[in-house]
């Protein structure tokens, strides 16, 4: 992801995912939304990978727990709300617009209800939220992969695809996090 979002900070806005938003670069807010998601998502995913690691939860929980801050503070101020603002500018019209606007949404409410139940010393159910936000964090990922897989079976118009690739990036994982915890859960 930090590969992919490196070219951006040259300053050009003829590259990549910014050609196709030529009508969005005198929005100056948007603009700020754009850089502030790239950025924080790369260390939010980063940060989500060390949290499900049970040799750091184990060994070293003060590392979880400020590791565990960080990925909380950056998706409840910057990610989500950035991605929010950006979804409601998709590509693709309201189905597109739709999808990315949940997808934040939901980023939002999950970390924010994995944050609280921490706090009341509900692990279980901390955990349980932080595996559903980090599926829809993992979407950065998916996104991209079906990005660059999809158009090799299926043949439809780009703005079709874009918008089938909207919801494929993050309903599938936010399904298998709830295949998960609901395995998990008859496991205990």
């Amino acid at each position: 992801m930090a590969k992919i979002a490196f070219p951006y900070f040259s300053g050009r806005t003829d590259i990549g995912f910014l050609l196709t938003k030529q009508g969005l670069l005198h929005d100056k807010f948007w603009w700020i939304s754009f850089y502030t998601h790239i950025s924080s998502s790369v260390f939010v995913l980063i940060a989500g990978t060390t949290q499900f690691n049970a040799t750091i939860l184990a060994k070293w929980p003060s590392i979880h727990r400020i590791i565990g801050k960080l990925y909380i503070v950056l998706v409840l101020i910057v990610a989500a709300p950035s991605g929010l603002y950006m979804g409601l500018k998709a590509n693709g019209g309201l189905a597109a617009q739709v999808s990315f606007s949940l997808l934040s949404i939901l980023w939002f409410i999950f970390t924010l209800l994995a944050y609280i139940n921490v706090l009341k010393k509900k692990w279980i159910i901390h955990e349980n939220y932080m595996i559903r936000s980090y599926s829809l964090t993992f979407s950065a990922i998916s996104l991209r992969l079906f990005a660059m897989i999809l158009p090799m079976f299926i043949l439809v118009k780009p703005i079709e695809m874009y918008v089938t690739i909207a919801w494929l990036g993050w309903v599938p994982n936010l399904l298998l996090a709830e295949w998960y915890i609901n395995f998990k859960s008859k496991l205990a």
